[in-house]
């Protein structure tokens, strides 16, 4: 195909006003402006208007497995309580039906994405079908995670070893949080990443209840694996601060933080510091409505920014927000003055797309990379193409992926 828009935004480089790119064999063959090339290469023309052309977007962090739920859980109580509610779900779920569950709830997270521009996603996995992941369009990063106070062993769980087996250089590894994973089990965990060459993915600093509980082992979060039967009753667990994870995390290649909406803050304070240090292998993944629901608080992007970080944008789970739209987290920062348009498109692209060790792949239109785009089409006038991907009105017409439309249509919006 020979597509052409009012604007063309590659990430990385201006946009291209009256702009067209050339797919071949699933891959961006040519990029131009203004006129169309006289010999388009047996390539079938498509004018698409005034629409706006991007790369495809990336979801850098979410849990499909909760798609199936229509609305958030009550976020009484903070992340301990949410968390609760979390559990209970998973407890009451048969077991017996849980891989044809798990599989419908991957399926409606994947074509919600395709809905939304998505084309990439890194998805935390707790288990996985045994037929894999439906192959419905978006390229998946597969975190395993893996939870555990009580860890003794010197291999990761088999479980784990199973389904890392099967990803193959699809997957990574995520141990879950400072407080439901112990030392040994994290060492075990990343220590395998770094043999299989596997990027690796934590939540860190996500509450004030954390702090708490790795600081001194109490709080809510104790209170919480307790009732649970989770924390351990023969010996206290050897828990880590987040400044510890981040300095293990970077011995990875490529490896993210998610949320660290209190990262850096007493008594933790080198841990903010620490991240930068190791910024050329570590980034972070933020989680704005998320954060708002359980923290009543934005991430502190600026911070973050400031420091040299690359950030990306990730939507979590349907368990604590109401869709799975990268477009309206971004929305949320550039609402509020966080960030600008610009460096919230990059945030849900390329920096995104770096988090997830996909930077070569996704994440920016470039001659050579396969033709992941997302069409764009706001209503009315505009003049800044930036401004107006982050307008409220502004509609998803087409997702592509390695240029087959996978949702809605190349007709011009």
């Amino acid at each position: 195909m020979h597509l052409r828009a009012r604007w063309l935004v590659p990430v990385g480089r201006p946009p291209i006003e009256h702009g067209w790119l050339r797919i071949e064999h699933g891959r961006i063959a040519a990029i131009g402006q203004q006129r169309t090339p006289a010999d388009l290469n047996g390539c079938r023309p498509v004018d698409l208007g005034d629409a706006i052309l991007c790369p495809g977007l990336v979801n850098a962090h979410t849990h499909l497995e909760f798609s199936d739920l229509e609305q958030p859980l009550d976020a009484e109580g903070g992340l301990p309580g949410w968390i609760a509610r979390v559990v209970a779900i998973r407890r009451a779920r048969p077991t017996d039906a849980e891989g044809a569950r798990l599989t419908s709830s991957l399926r409606a997270g994947l074509t919600e994405s395709l809905g939304h521009g998505v084309t990439t996603i890194g998805d935390i996995a707790t288990g996985i079908p045994p037929e894999g992941y439906p192959p419905i369009g978006p390229r998946v990063r597969v975190y395993r995670e893996a939870l555990g106070l009580s860890f003794r062993g010197q291999s990761p769980p088999a479980a784990v070893t199973r389904d890392l087996d099967r990803l193959g250089s699809a997957g990574g590894i995520s141990p879950h949080a400072p407080y439901t994973v112990s030392s040994r089990l994290g060492r075990v965990l990343l220590d395998d990443a770094r043999r299989r060459d596997l990027p690796v993915t934590m939540h860190l600093a996500e509450s004030l209840a954390e702090l708490a509980f790795v600081t001194g082992s109490g709080g809510a979060l104790r209170d919480l694996l307790a009732a649970l039967g989770a924390w351990p009753a023969d010996r206290p667990a050897p828990v880590l601060p987040p400044s510890e994870w981040i300095a293990r995390l970077a011995r990875s290649r490529r490896g993210s933080v998610v949320h660290g909406t209190f990262l850096g803050e007493p008594p933790d304070s080198s841990a903010n510091e620490r991240l930068a240090r190791h910024r050329d292998r570590l980034g972070l993944v933020v989680c704005p409505r998320t954060t708002r629901l359980l923290s009543g608080r934005l991430p502190p992007v600026e911070r973050f920014l400031a420091a040299g970080l690359r950030v990306a944008i990730g939507t979590d789970s349907r368990a604590s927000n109401p869709d799975l739209s990268v477009l309206a987290e971004a929305r949320e920062l550039v609402g509020s003055g966080i960030v600008s348009p610009g460096a919230a498109l990059a945030m849900m692209t390329r920096d995104a797309a770096w988090a997830l060790a996909y930077e070569h792949r996704a994440g920016s239109i470039a001659v050579g990379r396969p033709a992941d785009l997302v069409v764009l089409g706001p209503s009315g006038p505009f003049s800044d193409p930036l401004d107006a991907i982050l307008r409220p009105d502004t509609r998803v017409l087409a997702t592509l992926r390695q240029g087959r439309v996978l949702h809605g249509s190349l007709a011009a919006g």
